[in-house]
């Protein structure tokens, strides 16, 4: 075909799939998807081949649809599937790794063929059960939904429906999210029939293979561009009653490459553990950013990474392990990749930031009523430096979840925002500083108890530095001034107060090739302290 008119074809297929996101978020109920943007869409062509997803969406949902349509169409073949049908599920080993992300796929027919499939994932933050860091396993997880047509020819499912709404404590939420992901799928449906019709095409099937193709060899070509060797990095992460261990082995082969997390600790027997889904997504994820950002994301240019992880082991966690907090493990995945290809491509790299994602979760009843909320708050930590400058502060990495508006949270939870602020001097030193900490202060108002569950991470092990930046902050958590374990579930009474102090980014490259000018904006800012860069840089005058 032309190039030209590839392109242009591409440019629109590309532009569908975040109008229809757009779609998605203005009509969900809730917080987490509409203002969060906790949420995937991804269009795949009628081979089930991943042709671009929505510029606003989770890097892991985007790797791990490819996989949940791959087991639908194993459940549910192909000719079995109807115009008007929406197959659901949240299996934890089938989709993103824990059961509140809700994920589904819906076929696009012309005629009797399928010449397309639309899939999404969204997080709920309410999925039944009693969700907890101390889980012991997936059936206290919550409920999971096996593999069926939530709409059947265009009609719900009525049982599937009932199922949902008699498990979760805000049904309507939830269920409203869901069906905004129908409006979405007619929606592409109705503007993919018309990309089809101006361009006389019968499906994408054409269009996808030289799309995918050309993202493929750009992404050989980045590899390729590589010395043949075997990086590997290590560290421990705050774990439990004791630290567990990340080992990663990145391997490059002409214009392949293999990420191996040989070594790492086993699975435990707390919901951390992750599931291999995760894990190859959020790989894939690191090395597609350091090595080819500007193409295309679709198959193509995830098919040279193979991403291999011991089964058994805390990142390729097997049934029926606890994994409600995957997050808080498979968010190391991508520093340990990256801390791997440091010392080889150290003009593209980012420091440790301050994740994985810290998040409480809020349930009780509001003052004067008898319904039950179930809300979440997400808190960035400092991103680290990047190869181009200081890390930003309060920037998600490597979710890129944002920021919840404070005056919606409390308009939902009986919860007074009492501070939200930078922290000085929490940022890690170097030639690039990283971003810095934030703390986070709420005061209960209501008339009975809250239970509040937290899963955090960095408060033993602080954000790394890299090329001899120095490292970042540890996170805290206090209840009344008193610490609490980070990994746990407490019940607040009226007027209790909560500081949240997320970790700082680490820095990048060795804090005495910091600029003067860069230290005196820092002092300027606010953001470090006399006393501190006078300790980290010298002499500041």
């Amino acid at each position: 075909m032309n190039p030209i008119r590839i392109g242009l074809i591409w440019r629109r297929i590309d532009g569908i799939v975040d109008l229809v996101a757009e779609t998605f978020l203005r009509a969900a109920f809730s917080v987490v998807v509409r203002d969060n943007y906790d949420m995937a869409f991804s269009l795949f062509d009628s081979r089930g081949q991943q042709i671009t997803q929505s510029k606003r969406s989770i890097p892991s949902f985007i790797g791990t649809l490819p996989r949940t349509l791959a087991v639908v169409l194993d459940k549910i073949p192909r000719d079995q599937l109807n115009p008007g049908d929406t197959i659901i599920t949240n299996d934890s080993w089938i989709g993103t790794g824990h059961l509140n992300d809700i994920s589904m796929v819906h076929p696009i027919f012309m005629g009797d063929r399928i010449v397309a499939f639309a899939a999404s994932t969204a997080h709920t933050v309410d999925i039944g059960g009693a969700p907890s860091p101390m889980a012991l396993d997936r059936f206290e997880e919550g409920l999971c939904i096996p593999i069926c047509k939530i709409v059947e020819r265009g009609v719900e499912n009525s049982v599937v429906i009932d199922f949902l709404r008699e498990n979760l404590r805000q049904p309507d939420e939830t269920l409203g999210d869901i069906r905004a992901q129908f409006a979405a799928y007619n929606d592409c449906t109705e503007k993919l029939m018309g990309l089809l019709a101006d361009e006389g095409l019968e499906d994408l099937d054409a269009i996808a293979d030289e799309i995918v193709m050309r993202s493929e060899a750009s992404m050989r070509s980045a590899i390729a561009a590589l010395p043949d060797g075997v990086y590997e990095d290590g560290f421990d992460t705050d774990g439990f009653e004791e630290p567990l261990h990340i080992q990663c082995a990145v391997t490059i082969k002409g214009d392949e490459l293999i990420v191996d997390f040989a070594g790492t600790s086993p699975e435990v027997p707390w919901a951390v553990n992750v599931v291999l889904n995760y894990t190859q997504a959020y790989a894939r994820y690191a090395v597609k950013c350091v090595l080819d950002p500007e193409a295309p994301n679709n198959a193509g240019s995830l098919r040279p990474i193979d991403v291999r992880a011991p089964e058994g082991c805390l990142l390729n966690a097997r049934p029926p392990a606890p994994v409600w907090g995957r997050h808080l493990s498979g968010h190391y995945v991508p520093p340990a990749v990256l801390g791997a290809l440091a010392p080889l491509i150290p003009d593209r790299i980012v420091a440790e930031s301050g994740s994985p994602l810290w998040n409480v979760y809020f349930s009780g009843k509001r003052p004067g009523r008898d319904d039950s909320f179930v809300k979440m708050f997400f808190m960035n930590g400092g991103h680290g430096a990047r190869s181009i400058g200081d890390g930003p502060g309060c920037l998600s990495f490597p979710s890129n979840v944002s920021n919840e508006p404070i005056e919606v949270f409390e308009n939902q939870v009986p919860m007074l925002v009492t501070e939200k602020a930078l922290v000085p001097d929490t940022g890690g030193a170097g030639k690039f500083r990283g971003g810095s900490a934030q703390r986070i202060g709420f005061r209960s108002l209501a008339d009975s108890a809250i239970s509040m569950a937290i899963k955090h991470e960095r408060i033993r092990f602080p954000p790394r530095g890299l090329l001899g930046g120095m490292a970042g902050s540890p996170g805290r958590d206090l209840v009344n001034g008193e610490q609490i374990q980070p990994k746990s579930r407490t019940m607040l009474a009226p007027g209790d107060e909560i500081v949240f102090q997320t970790p700082g980014g680490g820095g990048l490259h060795p804090p005495g090739e910091r600029s003067q000018d860069m230290i005196q904006a820092d002092l300027e800012s606010g953001l470090v302290t006399r006393e501190k860069a006078i300790e980290a840089y010298g002499d500041v005058d």
